[in-house]
């Protein structure tokens, strides 16, 4: 979710500006996601890179999220997403671990869209963490180092009871993954729209679809072999 510092610059805006005004983006994207019955949404909320950021801002969307999960946990109910988290959120602020905490056991029984939230978080360090445990269970010999294959990393990550995403969309043109579910994301299909993330809307979420829609997800294999019958 890109472009919130732009945005507010262009309104002669501070960063956090841009940052409250995204929460309509969100609150749409994770609308039409309900609406059009997908299952999973990640969004990339907070990277551990961010954490780098001027004390201000950081704090600025911190309070932005607890005070968001206040304000939207009757409408989660209502339209039964479920909460979930991956990243770091040990690192976040007391108030901010207590009060996701809560809003995930709240939407725990909920049966909608799952809605992930990405806190605190970067692909390299979700990696790292799962290797650290996987050489901690080889250690203690739970597991042979023989026996590690791409399924064992698969479960060791956070993300292991979810399926890998089928669609990256990057908002603000930018042409980079920034640190982003880089195991999961080997065969996703990406989306790159200009478009700023406090301005993106449902049409821009059907447009993103559509245009995954349009395409052949091969898998490393030929186009041959997909169209094959028998």
């Amino acid at each position: 979710m890109d472009g919130n510092g732009r945005w507010a610059k262009k309104k002669g805006a501070m960063r956090i500006f841009g940052h409250r005004n995204a929460v309509q983006a969100v609150k749409d994207v994770t609308e039409g996601c309900g609406e059009l019955g997908l299952k999973y949404l990640t969004l990339y909320a907070f990277s551990t890179e961010n954490w780098g950021r001027p004390k201000e801002e950081v704090e600025g969307l911190m309070e932005l999220l607890v005070n968001t999960l206040k304000k939207e946990i009757d409408t989660l109910m209502e339209n039964q997403v479920k909460l979930l988290t991956i990243g770091d959120t040990s690192q976040l602020p007391g108030n901010c671990q207590e009060n996701l905490a809560w809003a995930v056991d709240k939407t725990s029984k909920n049966t909608g869209l799952k809605l992930n939230l990405a806190l605190s978080y970067s692909g390299r360090w979700e990696i790292a963490k799962a290797v650290r445990e996987i050489a901690a269970d080889v250690e203690k010999g739970k597991l042979k180092a023989n026996e590690v294959s791409e399924e064992t990393i698969q479960h060791y990550l956070q993300t292991h009871d979810i399926p890998d995403p089928e669609l990256l969309i990057r908002t603000s043109g930018e042409m980079r993954i920034s640190n982003f579910l880089l195991w999961q994301i080997a065969y996703t299909e990406l989306y790159i729209t200009p478009t700023l993330w406090p301005d993106f809307r449902k049409e821009h979420l059907y447009e993103a679809i559509w245009a995954y829609q349009q395409r052949e997800r091969r898998f490393g294999k030929t186009s041959e072999q997909l169209n094959t019958v028998g």
